[in-house]
């Protein structure tokens, strides 16, 4: 047995090497989640999935800029 990594992509596992098997082979298949340093734009990933594959360093720019155009309560006063 082999074990080798790989990225999931809808129901399509890419493998991150060779696993020396004949095109067309029929394996049997266990899957963990391997754990990895959290980079940014992971959440994206897991929240917009296929969405994410358009996300431009313009797309974080726009939203840094409405993070840091948000009021830094949450809360607002009310008027005596």
């Amino acid at each position: 047995m082999k074990t080798l990594t790989g990225t999931i992509h809808g129901n399509t596992i890419e493998l991150n090497g060779n696993p020396g098997l004949p095109e067309g082979e029929m394996v049997e298949v266990s899957v963990r989640v391997v754990s990895r340093p959290a980079a940014r734009g992971d959440g994206l990933l897991r929240c917009a999935g296929v969405l994410s594959a358009d996300w431009s360093p313009e797309d974080d720019a726009i939203l840094g800029e409405i993070e840091q155009a948000r009021p830094l309560s949450s809360h607002r006063e009310l008027p005596e």
